[in-house]
């Protein structure tokens, strides 16, 4: 994975981790099974699952580069993740998105049926204070 590349696109073109520092994203990928997609040596996608392998997986930091989109290649990474060995027969996916539901319907995600279970704690601001 171009660790770099992935964080210029998370940090400054995501929406969803603006700011976050090479750190964290470095952090993030060695605690997470990545997936990749390449042009010859440029990275073009990114997607990474956390998971237990045994019964959840997040997915997470998906994306393709503007220049890449309308190919295809949001599916065919997402049949790559959703095929893997290491991720068959989990009880629970989970998706944080607000765009391309359509992709991930298409994967069995659904709009979360019971919210009023659903908790979090989120801090939007994180990258902002330096935490």
């Amino acid at each position: 994975m171009d660790v770099v590349a992935i964080h210029d696109f998370l940090s400054k073109h995501s929406g969803w981790s603006d700011n976050i520092p090479l750190e964290r994203v470095k952090t993030s990928i060695e605690n997470s099974l990545n997936f990749g997609l390449f042009h010859n040596t440029q990275q073009i996608g990114f997607a990474r699952v956390i998971s237990d392998f045994s019964t959840i997986a997040y997915l997470g930091d998906i994306y393709i580069l503007d220049n890449y989109r309308g190919q295809g290649l949001s599916r065919r990474l997402m049949d790559c993740i959703m095929t893997h060995p290491n991720l068959q027969g989990l009880r629970r996916w989970i998706l944080l998105t607000s765009t391309a539901d359509w992709l991930y319907e298409k994967y069995g995600f659904n709009k979360i049926p019971d919210p009023e279970i659903y908790m979090e704690n989120y801090n939007p601001n994180v990258y902002k204070t330096g935490q």
